[in-house]
């Protein structure tokens, strides 16, 4: 089967790993601290935790910025459930709004009309890998006096308006999963600008473990004396994960430069086949693009899906609207609610996008979907 997305591994990646394993180090060594360095040259220089997958990355950001029982946090529901899941773990009463029908990103206007006197953030999603409209919900955020989160999941190494992404929001946080166009197996990272915030989110990570006698209420214990103010989790990305994705970062120009080749090419091959609607690209953004998302018209998307899988090409829906899931319906959620993000997930399917795709494979994908379409 053809995947959708998978990883690229290569020796230098696995030599990197093996460095590891056979020093001191496997955990909370200076692996770690490389890595957050090297991320840090992708978000124009905003420091960078790294965690244990995109979902804590989540997490953390929500806690950097203050989320708790009572708040409101406005996000897309055209994500992977975690995006509004992970608010909802911190209390919060997540308030969906929805999409703009060419991107699938958060519509800006839409965000504007669900803020209420209890919004503390609203978070961004920068679908298939191409960047939200920044300055319009940093408006948003602005005026509800709410933080701006970028789940930038699908689009490190992308920019808007020639900012990296990692600087145009309060807090940004990625994803490493092996699908994604950098991986260090499991993994995440969290960019934040603000120095408070940034404190908040490293102590989190790390079961809110106090080390500094300058700020225990209980100091002079001994050397080994640490506290909890606050209570954390162990969200720490191992030296061994943060060493692949050090040697994987050596290869993102390459990597999106690929998946920006392939895009350009399904956009020609794929140019006027009936029945089918491409991505959209605004001008003012540079994508590094996660997903080929097309949109099958004519309520055919499940014949396609099936079709193409049975031809042994692994197309992929992404996603179910998030407050479509049983545990949002619980919670009072109804279908109906984002139109446009509905609409939008009836047609969607992600076509085979990933480095190491050969352009005889994409012709066979482009071959297999017209056929199917014809």
């Amino acid at each position: 089967m053809l995947p959708y997305g998978r990883q690229s591994i290569t020796e230098e990646d696995v030599e990197a790993v093996a460095e590891v394993l056979r020093g001191d180090w496997l955990t909370t060594g200076p692996a770690v601290g490389r890595f957050e360095a090297e991320l840090a040259r992708w978000t124009g220089g905003v420091p960078c935790l790294a965690v244990t997958s995109g979902t804590a990355a989540l997490h953390v950001a929500y806690v950097a910025a203050g989320i708790g029982p009572g708040d409101e946090v406005i996000t897309s529901p055209l994500t992977f459930v975690a995006t509004a899941a992970t608010a909802a773990l911190r209390g919060a009463r997540v308030v969906f709004a929805d999409v703009q029908p060419d991107t699938g990103n958060l519509d800006p206007g839409a965000a504007a009309a669900a803020v209420s006197d209890r919004t503390r953030a609203v978070t961004a999603v920068d679908y298939a890998g191409h960047p939200a409209d920044y300055d319009e919900l940093r408006e948003v955020a602005s005026r509800a006096g709410a933080a701006l989160i970028a789940d930038a999941a699908h689009s490190i190494g992308s920019a808007y308006k020639g900012l990296p992404v990692g600087r145009p929001a309060d807090l940004t946080t990625f994803s490493f999963f092996p699908t994604k166009t950098v991986t260090t197996a499991e993994g995440g990272a969290v960019a934040v600008a603000d120095g408070e915030r940034f404190r908040l989110a490293a102590r989190f990570r790390n079961h809110g473990l106090v080390r500094d006698p300058a700020e225990q209420r209980d100091p002079g214990h001994g050397g080994w004396h640490q506290e909890v103010h606050h209570f954390g989790l162990n969200y720490r990305l191992p030296d061994v994960l943060c060493a692949l994705g050090a040697s994987q970062l050596r290869r993102l120009a390459a990597f999106r430069a690929r998946r920006a080749e392939l895009v350009a090419r399904y956009g020609t091959l794929l140019a006027g086949v009936p029945g089918l609607t491409l991505p959209a690209q605004r001008p003012y953004v540079e994508p590094s693009w996660h997903l080929y998302p097309v949109r099958v018209r004519d309520g055919r998307r499940r014949e396609v899906y099936e079709r193409m899988r049975g031809a042994g090409i692994g197309v992929q829906v992404n996603y179910i609207p998030a407050y479509w899931h049983p545990v949002f319906e619980d919670l009072g959620y109804r279908r109906g609610l984002c139109p446009e993000a509905e609409a939008y997930y009836t047609e969607q399917l992600s076509l085979p996008l990933f480095p190491d795709l050969t352009d005889t494979q994409q012709d066979h994908v482009v071959e297999c979907l017209t056929a199917i379409l014809a």
